[in-house]
């Protein structure tokens, strides 16, 4: 989710196809075939197979633009002898994000049964990840080669591999990989990809996790930029304000790569408990590592501990609630961001039950104007952020309140919005202006894209194709 520096202030202003060029019609979204980046059989047999049962011609035409976007623009697949290895943009910007990139392909990986050069390209994916993940296991994007950073300066003077985009400490971007490997294995049964890189990641990934714990002091890591943006630095010259040491884990950055204020960002210390008992799984029965499978369930058991005892605030409208961040000292924020993870996203990642009564709490906590990213006006209602600034909804907000609702006519209203919101181009967006959709960042962002896609197949295989094709002409911008 970054927005480029360099387009950082025309942004920040909504500035209407802020990239330049023809917006795609409705009527033709899709690259010709020609110059699509990646062909997968059992991709195109899916977008054929949705397209018959969608009877709402643009929602058919929406979900034919997007659901493939990740495939058409930005994957980069390079099959040398049987070593797979895949590089993906995040779309306008030509690095791969670990977070992104694994939530790109994602959707895609229930085909890989079907597909086998679909498979070899999400296993090149998964290589890809865990050796970015050897490089540098504290970055969070990566170029595609050893040319040097581009996305940002770091002003603390800690030498930067080459092949780092950008340095910002996230818990969420390890944790993305894992999440993706482990859905591959169980769909394709291919355990190929968790060899001596896989075991030297998780290793990593470990020592990385327990040293943002903060128990041996505040650690290596520091990350400074000489900027007008507060949220694009740390505090106390690159190092953030304090955590007190109770088994949580810092993230410097939330998944927007916005700075966190207090250091203990909730979402993803339950991603990081879940992707933890993942990766034991796999530690044990593929690679029979039990004794390093027993180091990751102990140390997801310490952060599920430590998030039951600090990340709860009993809020006075709406009982007991998750923080969006604390420090351990008793501080915490009381909000939500739209990038996933976030508090709202939880069941969708399978961090918590969709029924978890905290959860249900907190789900309408963030839905409302008692959390500060929270929007409402004549284009639609969502949560946004700081990254993008005020009037901003996030699309993805839409579609996570989608996924994780079981009321059939909330799910209706959120893809009614959905469709409301694309500025007549037939694609998501990062952001929209919540009175006029035609303000919109990136026009260009292929997880939000994909993840529409995700979202419309999964209410058809939730038997609820009704409430889809219940969305008439007549209903739309109401």
């Amino acid at each position: 989710m970054r927005t480029p520096l360099i387009l950082c202030m025309a942004l920040c202003l909504c500035a209407a196809f802020p990239l330049g060029g023809a917006v795609p019609s409705l009527d033709g979204g899709r690259p010709s075939v020609q110059d699509r980046l990646f062909r997968s059989e059992a991709v195109e047999k899916k977008i054929t197979e949705v397209s018959a049962l969608l009877t709402n011609p643009r929602l058919r035409r929406m979900f034919v633009n997007c659901f493939p976007n990740t495939l058409d623009t930005t994957v980069h697949f390079r099959d040398e002898d049987g070593e797979y290895d895949t590089f993906v943009y995040t779309g306008d910007i030509p690095a791969m994000w670990l977070r992104d990139s694994g939530a790109q392909v994602w959707p895609y990986v229930p085909l890989c049964a079907e597909d086998e050069n679909l498979k070899h390209m999400i296993a090149g994916v998964i290589n890809r990840q865990f050796k970015l993940l050897c490089i540098d296991p504290y970055a969070n994007a990566f170029n595609d080669g050893p040319t040097g950073a581009k996305g940002s300066d770091d002003d603390t003077g800690v030498p930067q591999d080459p092949n780092v985009w950008e340095r910002k400490w996230e818990v969420d971007s390890p944790c993305y990989p894992v999440r993706l490997a482990y859905e591959y294995w169980k769909v394709t049964g291919d355990g190929s990809v968790f060899g001596a890189i896989w075991l030297d990641a998780v290793r990593k990934i470990l020592d990385t996790f327990r040293t943002q714990q903060r128990k041996e002091g505040e650690g290596p890591y520091r990350f400074l930029r000489v900027t007008d943006r507060q949220l694009d630095t740390k505090a106390r010259v690159g190092l953030g304000n304090p955590v007190r040491p109770v088994g949580l884990i810092a993230s410097s950055f939330r998944p927007s790569d916005d700075a966190t204020q207090f250091d203990f960002l909730v979402p993803s210390n339950f991603f990081a408990v879940s992707i933890l008992r993942k990766a034991a799984e796999i530690l044990s029965d593929v690679n029979k590592e039990y004794g390093l499978a027993g180091e990751c369930v102990a140390l997801a058991d310490e952060v599920q501990a430590a998030l039951e005892k600090y990340a709860v605030y009993d809020h006075p409208v709406y009982g007991p609630i998750y923080a969006y961040e604390v420090d351990g000292f008793g501080n915490r924020y009381l909000m939500d961001d739209a990038n996933v993870p976030s508090l709202l996203s939880l069941p969708y990642l399978e961090c918590v039950p969709a029924d978890d009564p905290v959860y249900r709490n907190t789900r309408r906590f963030v839905w409302s104007e008692d959390n500060p990213y929270f929007q409402r006006g004549k284009a639609g209602e969502g949560i946004g952020g700081p990254h993008i600034g005020t009037h901003a909804i996030w699309p993805m907000s839409i579609m996570m309140r989608a996924f994780t609702s079981t009321d059939d006519e909330e799910i209706r209203r959120c893809v009614e919005t959905l469709m409301n919101t694309d500025a007549g181009t037939g694609f998501m967006h990062e952001s929209f202006d919540k009175d006029d959709a035609n303000n919109f960042t990136r026009e260009w962002f292929a997880w939000q894209n994909t993840l529409f896609g995700e979202l419309i197949i999964k209410i058809i295989d939730d038997g609820k194709l009704r409430i889809l094709n219940e969305i008439s002409p007549a209903d739309m911008e109401k």
